[in-house]
């Protein structure tokens, strides 16, 4: 059996994504202490929540977080959970975990939140990181998916970034991977049969990388 941890911060309910991702061969626990949740296979970062108080829940552990992160530690970031892997955002104080080099900042467009359906712009497969994804037919399924977001990440170099998406004249990074951890800025557990096919594949590529 797989084990998968969601680390709850506190921030929301948890039901779509618990559902999105169950199998029957996966053991899923929802925890509060950052440092059993890094104990399973895999750790989930979700989406919902303000970006200081999601850091300040982790602040304790973030260290132990980045090194294993570092050491291939399987770990998939979604929309807030994407924006923790950077070093801090706008949104509010505190320290993301800055595994990805970068910041988070306030779309600087006239219609905010980005709210529904927007394209997912897959960047070439040319590494391997990406092949991972694409292998599982992860990529070639999602051109579209459901956001939810008023901030984006920055990161400092593209090479993380494996696709961006547009929301007016606002470019930004909406998959993105270093080591055995992928960060999406969409909810795929909220877009549809494609969204959650995403989601399961990225999860197993992964868990077979380590």
């Amino acid at each position: 059996m797989t084990r998968l941890a969601i680390f709850d911060y506190g921030a929301g309910n948890l039901h779509s994504l618990v559902k999105a991702i169950s199998t029957d061969d996966r053991v899923i626990s929802i925890e509060t202490d950052l440092r059993t949740a890094m104990k399973a296979d895999l750790l989930v970062l979700p989406g919902v929540g303000a970006f200081g108080a999601a850091a300040n829940g982790m602040r304790n552990a973030q260290a132990d977080l980045g090194s294993a992160l570092g050491d291939g530690l399987p770990c998939l970031g979604i929309c807030l959970g994407m924006q923790l892997l950077f070093d801090a955002s706008e949104e509010s104080p505190g320290r993301g975990i800055g595994f990805i080099p970068g910041k988070v900042t306030r779309l600087r467009t006239s219609k905010v939140p980005h709210m529904g359906w927007n394209d997912v712009e897959w960047r070439g497969t040319g590494d391997g990181e990406a092949r991972a994804i694409r292998n599982g037919q992860a990529a070639s399924t999602l051109d579209t998916a459901y956001f939810a977001n008023a901030y984006v990440c920055e990161p400092d170099v593209e090479s993380p970034v494996l696709a961006w998406t547009t929301h007016e004249d606002a470019k930004f990074a909406s998959v993105v991977r270093s080591a055995n951890t992928v960060g999406v800025q969409f909810h795929p557990e909220k877009s549809s049969r494609t969204g959650r096919v995403f989601l399961n594949a990225v999860i197993e590529d992964l868990i077979q990388c380590r």
